[in-house]
């Protein structure tokens, strides 16, 4: 990551890299507080959302009795909707240099769109509040990414991701052991579930309107001598064309189609299994309970290791959980293992993600840049959830589940080839 450093007298000079240089002095690790009340915010709203997803499959296709291509198609929605803004979310941040509100709003829309699951009770009313609230997810994710890189150490910024994505997972890990116990309490109490669901939302509007201070971004700096430019506010592709950030892309998105939603897996290990329907939700709690846990550690080795490194890897864990989900052992070890292994693949790849993507895009882009990266990601899964659930229809769940690992076996070296060939170009840039 390169950034520009003034002179005495008020100019610029080349740029210089930052202290991610090995031969440069190391700072200590500090965490700033906009970060740590992000993570709050991001807490409270996980709490809010993952304890209706973690109902969301047993809700659509056992008390609603829709189709597994139903709930596919819900799914990829739930994956991909988000995408439709993600780029102009982190485009309006960059040119209005206040990510904050972007990311307001965006955490309010998702607010209101809990208020729909009240009334909702078919196919269209569900896809209406399904994408309501990933929209809601797509204007506030990357202006806050970019809040929290413009508050973070910059030789330190996948670590302080890890700290942010703990922080967002304890939340993730509370919503569905909020869920198991409301239901456990009340049979088919999902009602009572989405009035506590949308009471968590306004909480986390709240502290983000205010608490979290209004920081601004590159676009609004400027110096004595170069005053700001107006903005034309149109956006540029070229920005995709960033030395490294296309093959991110590439590399993300094909990484992206081959990852089925958390929902399918965990209907597979029911399926399989045929455990009890209230015990569900728990297996949302595993998964975010390892991934709080090695988010941090995993940030930290991306830091030095190197983020491209880490993001593979990552999805090798989804591969081995494939496997371990499709073959015919039964139990509690192997149920445990698929769970650790989709927790450590969402540390190894969430945050560090944002991280990759920031390295690669210019200060004044990074909103953009980031938002990029996350909308081929979430189109690319949006397809693969689509997809999953004709295959599912079609070859059943564990023939399914070995094809798309059979893909994914071949992705990973590639788009490893891929990454490594971004960051020699950007490096070169």
């Amino acid at each position: 990551m390169y950034i520009s450093v003034s002179d005495r007298n008020g100019g610029k000079k080349d740029a210089q890299p930052t202290s991610n240089d090995p031969q440069l002095p190391q700072q200590a690790f500090r965490l700033s507080p906009v970060i740590l009340w992000l993570g709050i915010v991001s807490m409270f709203t996980d709490i809010s959302s993952e304890s209706v997803s973690a109902v969301l499959p047993l809700y659509i296709t056992g008390f609603l009795g829709l189709s597994a291509i139903a709930f596919g198609i819900l799914d990829g929605i739930n994956q991909g909707a988000s995408a439709i803004v993600r780029i102009a979310a982190g485009w309006a941040a960059d040119r209005s240099g206040h990510p904050k509100w972007i990311a307001l709003a965006g955490y309010g829309l998702s607010m209101v769109a809990r208020v729909g699951f009240l009334f909702a009770g078919g196919f269209w009313a569900l896809t209406a509040i399904v994408t309501g609230d990933r929209i809601g997810k797509g204007i506030r994710t990357a202006p806050r990414d970019a809040l929290i890189t413009v508050s973070a150490q910059s030789e330190y910024l996948a670590r302080h991701f890890g700290v942010h994505r703990m922080l967002d997972n304890i939340g993730a890990a509370s919503g569905p052991l909020l869920a198991f116990f409301i239901l456990m309490l009340i049979p088919n109490g999902y009602g009572t579930l989405f009035v506590v669901s949308l009471a968590f939302a306004v909480i986390g509007v709240a502290t983000l309107a205010l608490v979290v201070p209004n920081l601004k971004t590159a676009k609004s700096a400027g110096t004595a001598r170069e005053p700001r430019r107006r903005p034309s506010f149109v956006f540029r592709w070229s920005l995709l064309r960033e030395p490294g950030l296309g093959r991110l892309l590439v590399a993300s998105g094909l990484l992206g189609l081959l990852t089925v939603g958390d929902g399918f897996i965990y209907l597979v290990l029911q399926d399989r299994d045929s455990f009890a329907v209230q015990w569900f939700p728990l297996l949302y709690v595993g998964t975010n309970v390892v991934f709080l846990v090695l988010a941090i550690p995993l940030g930290r080795l991306a830091d030095r290791w190197g983020k491209a490194k880490v993001f593979v890897a990552g999805h090798v864990a989804l591969l081995l959980c494939y496997v371990l989900a499709a073959v015919p052992l039964g139990g509690l070890g192997p149920t445990l293992g698929c769970l650790v292994l989709l927790g450590a693949f969402y540390a190894a790849t969430d945050g560090v993600l944002a991280a990759l993507a920031s390295q690669l895009t210019p200060p004044e882009k990074l909103a953009t840049g980031i938002g990029a990266a996350q909308t081929v990601v979430a189109l690319s899964r949006m397809a693969a959830s689509a997809g999953f659930g004709v295959l599912w229809f079609a070859l059943g769940p564990s023939t399914a589940m070995f094809v798309v690992g059979g893909c994914l076996a071949v992705a990973v070296p590639a788009s490893l080839l891929i990454l490594r060939a971004g960051i020699r170009q950007r490096q070169s840039a």
